[in-house]
């Protein structure tokens, strides 16, 4: 696309974080220098300080700048020791006992009421009140944000620190809900922060110079961002959308710097083509199911020659399903004739081995005799993947889980759609469309979240018929 901007290295991000850190670190400073020295600056005793609520609303606020900042200054080991002392500020069990037995024995309705009300009241912990007196000060909700993702990578081995983590949840949950969240278009009049901030939360097809971030954010390009108010230079998860003509097949294709900018009132077609979540914090609070929606709803109006909303989707988990089924020679993956004709062009014991040694050569898809017998059997066994593996009720897939619950249909699997070294090693260059049809997206949405079907096109469902 654009070649005229020069391209230098894309810089690495952590300098921009450092600093950021480093800005609101001096904030916190001059907030808890007015607090003064404390006769015990033990962090427990900072906990019961800011817990304690002392004086006014603003020597509240610089207390807990003092324990962000003390947190701040801490290695990985004491900021543990930092979230388990401050998970022991538990609720009361003695307290929490009394207010049980009050409901048990309640005499009447109104009384049980009553005494339920007082035992949430009871079961509130201590901890749950300076979570959120965090939010008070600059770049609380930031702060609060992070605090969970190491608190993730935390809980699994430690209790204590797994009840913290879902006392955060619901609160991250409760603050960041669709309704408090703005939606912005990023382009490249952004301020430089932002853009860089795109560059490093970039998950799927990674920005590799400022040439490949303004292609991105061409004429013929969108980019838009849940953004929070009280978050407003952080983005949440990001999408981004290339405005085509028809359906969209190799993602390098639609990547090409070189390629000409067409006129966005010419586009037939919007492309999501990568979505990324930005606030590791922020996992298991949902976003995404109204981003896509919300952008359909914005294209729509501004460019009126748009008919179709699809996806050109990674299928991260197509190869981890595969190659262990190929390894054991699972029995009926394969028809005869596959296996035979696979055998033909890589000898092998039996055709999943053939399929295997086939999907081990560097490039494979570039020898016209082993593209054109695997490439098929592979279309074949990919729409298997996305159309009938399951976990329960979902699809085995996280991006086919994503995209069937946000309401979108399987609509088209393409070989050699992403020929990079990631695209083979995880889906054997195989990418999907899925299709967004705005006046089915809420049926489609309901059939998958309540009875589990994925809805695809006829030319999906007529491939996925075969062995197995």
């Amino acid at each position: 696309m654009n070649d005229a901007v020069s391209a230098p290295p894309i810089p690495a991000p952590s300098g921009l974080f450092d600093r950021a850190l480093r800005r609101i670190g001096l904030v916190w400073r001059d907030m808890a220098a007015s607090v003064g020295g404390e006769s015990d600056d033990s962090i427990e005793a900072q906990i019961r300080a800011c817990l304690n609520g002392r004086g006014g609303e603003v020597s509240a606020r610089n207390r807990t700048a003092r324990l962000a900042e003390t947190f701040e200054s801490l290695d990985d080991a004491g900021k543990r020791d930092f979230l388990r002392t401050l998970a022991g500020f538990d609720c009361d069990p003695a307290v929490v006992d009394a207010a049980f037995e009050t409901v048990r024995t309640a005499a009447d309705p109104e009384a049980r009421a009553v005494a339920t009300a007082a035992l949430r009241h009871a079961l509130e912990p201590p901890r749950l009140r300076l979570l959120t007196q965090f939010t008070t000060i600059p770049d609380g909700p930031k702060f609060l944000v992070d605090l969970r993702a190491r608190l993730l990578g935390w809980r699994r081995d430690d209790k204590l620190l797994a009840a913290l983590e879902a006392d955060l949840h619901g609160l991250l949950a409760a603050w960041f809900d669709i309704g408090f969240l703005e939606l912005r278009r990023i382009d490249w009049s952004s301020p430089a922060a932002l853009l860089e901030k795109l560059v490093d939360y970039e998950a799927v097809h990674a920005i590799r110079s400022w040439r490949d971030l303004k292609n991105r954010l061409d004429a013929d390009r969108r980019c838009y961002a849940f953004f929070h108010p009280r978050m407003p230079d952080e983005p949440l998860i990001f999408v981004e959308v290339a405005l085509v003509q028809g359906l969209s097949g190799s993602v390098q294709r639609l990547l090409d710097e070189k390629a000409p900018v067409l006129d966005p009132r010419e586009a037939d077609t919007a492309i999501f083509y990568s979505i990324s979540n930005c606030q590791k914090g922020l996992a298991g609070i949902s976003f995404g199911n109204f981003l896509i929606k919300h952008v359909v709803e914005l294209l729509e109006p501004e460019l009126r020659s748009l008919r179709t909303f699809a996806t050109l989707s990674p299928i991260p988990g197509f190869r981890t399903w595969l190659d262990p089924r190929l390894s054991d020679g699972a029995l009926g993956l394969l028809t005869d004739e596959e296996s035979s004709s696979l055998m033909s062009a890589m000898p092998a014991e039996n055709g999943p081995q053939a399929l295997a040694a086939i999907l081990a050569k560097r490039s494979w898809w570039r020898e016209p005799g082993l593209n054109k017998t695997a490439g098929p059997v592979l279309e074949r066994l990919c729409a298997r993947y996305l159309l009938h593996e399951a976990k329960g009720k979902r699809a085995l897939d996280p991006v086919a889980h994503f995209h069937l619950s946000n309401g979108a249909r399987i609509e088209r699997i393409t070989l050699q759609a992403d020929t990079s070294e990631k695209g083979a090693r995880e889906s054997a260059t195989l990418m999907v469309n899925y299709l967004y049809d705005p006046a089915r997206i809420d049926e489609y949405h309901e059939a998958y979240a309540g009875e589990g079907k994925r809805n695809a096109s006829t030319a999906v469902r007529r491939l996925a018929r075969g062995a197995g």
